[in-house]
């Protein structure tokens, strides 16, 4: 699909940028010559918190020079922190193999990238199990040094986008989280004034995303045309699956380190700045929009504002090579008058939505004032039940202290993660679902190393599992 300049509905960075034409900025000029080059003045980290103080301060700029500081030094650091325990690429390279020679190694992708002999690898397709714990989600396992390459490019380009990001965004953001985005929403329904949620989902969103429009959302900051020609190698890389080769002409690949920071920059000009800057203006009465990556809910006060972002939404995906998931999408009335309108109605309680793992649900405070509380999903629940059942089916023949130290990890997180204000039942019911399948499954080991009843009980006495406690206070 050709892209004209005229069709572009990118809502522009800054108003006023008709007026002040495009500017483009050399960062050699910015930061000075002796920053050009790490280890003389300035170091790595130095010369990021450059970049992103000139993107800050300069909102209008685009940067014309950067390619040059994908280095040996900053290779070197993505290296470090590349865990070792990932999956190898279709070439099976791990980081120890590369690690082996590694100051050869990196030299000499270095010195491929700057003669642009450096081409990135087939991605390895896998399949992993989704939330529902039926479906599989395609994930891509990437070469090492492409791995390298994609982390020294994000950490390019992250502090240079992250000054533009707007507040809305919280998904893979430095020092956001899921339990931020789920406090802020709660903020904004319960002391905004709202009364109808719209909880939409985009199909395949990663599978989807068109590489043109894509470059174009790029272009709004980054003019140099050796960063945008290695993007576009890496976007065209291609996808390898039982030993045969497809070609990736649109979406980013989910499990490449640059596809999240991909994808907030492509929503940032689809969905947020179109939201913040068209919607909220032509609504009658409040509306706000929290997202976690593709994943987001937009709150209304008033229906008619609702549903005429509901299906102004749909056209706007369009645009963009996208579209609502109409079987996970709708629009419910969802606020502090939801129950009294119900009523109304002849309808028992309001609905619910779902998010980051959460069910949403209006109830009331012990004093009888309007609340939003949530629990874990059921969709959720009974994947992490399935996925701790298969595990531990494969595991229960292990020493039972090894056993034991894994589930203390498995349980933790599971808490850390879920233990937010009100989701105390759904925690320890997690935790009884997980006790029933380590008695069942250490019981059928052999005669000799099973247990009764008692006696796991007894182990359980002398070797406690995690109790569920809420990690997160929604109003703290």
């Amino acid at each position: 699909m050709a892209v004209r300049e005229s069709d572009c509905c990118i809502v522009p960075m800054r108003r006023g940028n008709a007026r002040r034409g495009k500017a483009a900025t050399t960062l050699s000029f910015l930061l000075g010559k002796h920053a050009l080059h790490t280890g003389v003045g300035e170091d790595m980290e130095t010369v990021l918190a450059r970049i992103a103080e000139i993107a800050r301060n300069k909102p209008e700029e685009k940067f014309t020079s950067l390619y040059h500081h994908i280095n040996v030094e900053l290779l070197l650091k993505c290296h470090r922190e590349i865990p070792a325990n990932k999956a190898a690429g279709v070439d099976q390279v791990t980081k120890a193999d590369y690690a082996a020679n590694l100051t050869e190694n990196l030299h000499d992708l270095v010195e491929r990238l700057k003669q642009w002999s450096y081409r990135p690898q087939p991605v390895r397709r896998a399949h992993i199990p989704k939330g529902d714990g039926k479906t599989m989600r395609p994930l891509g396992i990437l070469a090492y040094e492409d791995k390298l390459v994609q982390l020294a490019l994000t950490k390019l380009l992250e502090p240079i986008f992250e000054q533009d990001f707007l507040s809305l965004s919280y998904g893979f953001r430095p020092d956001r989280s899921c339990h931020d985005a789920l406090k802020e929403l709660n903020r904004i329904i319960e002391k905004g004034r709202i009364n109808y949620v719209v909880d939409a989902d985009i199909k395949g969103f990663f599978d989807h995303v068109n590489h043109e429009w894509l470059m174009k959302c790029l272009e709004q900051r980054i003019a140099d045309p050796n960063i945008k020609r290695l993007i576009t190698r890496l976007l065209k890389a291609g996808i390898m699956e039982d030993g045969k080769w497809e070609p990736s002409e649109e979406g980013t690949v989910q499990g490449g380190s640059i596809s999240p920071l991909m994808a907030n920059i492509y929503l940032h000009f689809v969905l947020d700045l179109w939201f913040e800057r068209v919607v909220k203006k032509n609504c009658r009465g409040e509306a706000e929009i929290i997202r976690y990556c593709d994943d987001f809910v937009c709150c209304f006060q008033y229906k008619e504002d609702a549903e005429k972002f509901y299906t102004e939404l749909k056209q706007r995906l369009a645009k963009f090579g996208l579209e609502i998931a109409e079987e996970k999408s709708k629009l419910l009335a969802f606020g502090r008058f939801a129950e009294a309108n119900c009523k109304k109605k002849g309808m028992r309680k309001p609905d619910t939505f779902d998010f980051l793992g959460f069910t949403h649900y209006c109830s009331k405070s012990r004093s009888g004032y309007f609340r939003v509380k949530r629990k874990t999903s059921r969709k959720k629940f009974i994947a992490k039940v399935k996925a701790f059942k298969l595990w531990i089916q494969k595991a229960r023949h292990q020493d039972i202290k090894d056993i034991w130290e894994i589930v203390h990890l498995k349980l933790n997180g599971h808490y850390r993660y879920y233990g937010i204000t009100d989701n105390s039942e759904m925690l320890h019911r997690y935790g009884f679902e997980i006790r029933k399948l380590l008695f069942k499954w250490l019981n059928r080991r052999s005669q000799r190393r099973s247990y009764n009843y008692a006696e796991f009980n007894d182990y359980l006495k002398w070797n406690p599992l995690p109790e569920p406690r809420i990690y997160v206070n929604i109003y703290g």
